[in-house]
């Protein structure tokens, strides 16, 4: 291929991921907008309406004329590669967009102001907002933002699209599990199931006692395992076991992989049993919660009714990293802090609204090492190869894979020892700075203090990556990233003609 044809190509194939840009950034401006519809609910507040409606008015109109400028009629299909581009780019918009309501009428500066939009569409839930004085229509605006987010972008986009390019786009956000065979139609599944957890929800934490904002907010954030709250005590401030109870089951909802919850919810029990994911869950949440118990909670809380519910709310929390709380952790001895951060770290389930390593990636380094372990005892010429299930589907691990998930490991610790060094510099204890950053880089938003309105700057734009390189999971936006800092250079330039991640 010429110089020239290699440079149009890329021209044309930079049209097609802005044009996908523009399309999700449509999608994401109506997101923006949509608190809005609660201002019937708050009029008091009807002239604080225009800090939302700016912003998401104007990436709408961004989004829609770079979509119908640029994008070929009928769409086109996108690799993976690509689709980490249209990600990263529609990722940084919706942040830098999200972040102006809190600007314009939530008084944050802008790094406080892109840190709250950051937890929120990753679905962290780390805070600098004073939750108690802000307005309704800025704490709806924050729960919307993680409901999105934890729905995930690409798969709220995917309804609008079709075809092959909805793959690449899905595949690139780390959501490449599908309910069926067609793309288009297991994001409709997954919006119905997801819609649904919302209503059920919301209407269950109601009749526990919560008032209808409250009971939104909190089924919002409970689902995608966000954990932003309407009350700075969070879910204590309710101190009611029947609130527990229902958010418990709101947050294993959130962390259980979509493809799970669709076997779940067709009565698919044993398929649903042999997953790995689960059957981990099943292991660590007893025996985390009798630790709390045991090693934390029976030593500061006076009745057992207490210290059964601290135990079992916290270690759910930390796991399916919502990061509600309902209690703080500042008499909470050595044993609970390394017990909540060993669980944020693990994280949630493949394919669902949680962050953290995954259960799968867990469960896969734990069947590899079963195996190996039983092969040191077998003839050198039996054949092993690990399996795990996923959904009624029974997967073969190759070596591509375990190899895939022990690199991406060793770059999630790495990560966590960096932003805990740096969280460090700042003065804070080493376990203060390893809670605090794993709860970012898990997309948890359990904290210990060190996250506050006047926290550094610098302290708050690294966990602000920490929480995106969690989200999106290194690989996209590294790849995404490259691509967008490489390519222009090429056919705008006249650099030498080389592959580029196809």
């Amino acid at each position: 291929m010429s110089r020239r044809r290699y440079a149009e190509f890329m021209r044309e194939r930079w049209r097609i991921m802005l044009g996908y840009t523009g399309l999700v950034s449509v999608l994401v401006g109506l997101i923006i907008l949509l608190p809005c519809v609660g201002l019937p609910f708050f009029p008091g507040e009807s002239n604080l309406a225009w800090g939302v409606a700016l912003p998401g008015l104007g990436l709408s109109l961004l989004g829609g004329l770079t979509w119908g400028g640029l994008l070929p009629r009928g769409g086109a299909t996108i690799s993976l590669q690509e689709g980490a581009v249209v990600v990263v780019l529609s990722w940084l918009l919706a942040v830098l967009t999200g972040a102006m309501p809190f600007i314009l009428i939530g008084g944050l500066d802008f790094t406080q102001a892109v840190f709250e939009a950051t937890s929120a569409w990753t679905t962290t839930g780390l805070s600098v907002v004073d939750v108690e004085n802000a307005s309704r229509l800025l704490l709806l605006f924050r729960s919307v933002m993680q409901l999105a987010g934890g729905a995930g972008l690409a798969i709220i986009m995917l309804s609008a699209l079709t075809g092959p390019s909805g793959s690449g786009l899905s595949a690139a956000e780390g959501r490449a599990d599908q309910l069926v065979p067609n793309v288009r139609r297991s994001a409709k599944l997954v919006m119905t199931m997801y819609s649904g957890y919302v209503l059920v929800g919301g209407l269950a934490l109601y009749f526990a006692g919560m008032g209808w904002f409250d009971a939104i907010n909190h089924a919002f954030c409970a689902l995608s395992t966000g954990g932003f709250s309407t009350k700075a005590a969070s879910i204590g401030y309710w101190n009611s076991p029947s609130v527990e109870a229902v958010t418990i089951v709101l947050m294993l909802l959130g962390t259980m992989n979509f493809v799970t919850g669709y076997a779940l919810m067709h009565g698919k029990i044993r398929a649903v049993c042999k997953n790995g994911e689960i059957r981990l869950q099943m292991l660590l949440l007893p025996a985390a919660a009798l630790i709390a118990f045991f090693g934390v909670t029976v030593k500061i809380y006076a009745t057992v009714g207490q210290q059964v519910r601290v135990a079992v709310f916290e270690t759910v929390s930390a796991l399916s990293t919502t990061g509600f709380s309902t209690v703080g952790y500042g008499d909470w001895n050595g044993l609970g802090w390394l017990l909540l951060v060993g669980l944020m770290i693990v994280g949630g389930g493949t394919g669902s609204t949680a962050g953290g390593l995954k259960q799968y990636r867990v469960y896969v380094l734990y069947r590899n090492l079963t195996t190996e372990l039983r092969r040191m005892f077998l003839p050198r010429h039996v054949v092993m190869e690990p399996d795990v299930w996923v959904g009624e589907q029974q997967r073969f691990l190759q070596d591509s894979d375990i190899r895939q998930i022990a690199a991406f490991t060793f770059l999630y610790f790495l990560t966590l020892a960096l932003g805990t060094g740096i969280v460090a510099s700042y003065g804070y204890s080493l376990k203060e700075s390893l809670f605090e950053f794993a709860s970012a880089l898990g997309t948890v938003g359990l904290s210990v203090g060190v996250t506050a309105a006047d926290a550094p700057a610098g302290l708050l734009w690294t966990q602000t990556i920490g929480m995106l390189l969690g989200r999106l999971e290194f690989f996209v936006v590294f790849v995404g990233l490259g691509r967008i800092l490489t390519v222009p250079p090429i056919f705008f330039k006249g650099a030498k003609l080389r592959t580029l991640l196809y």
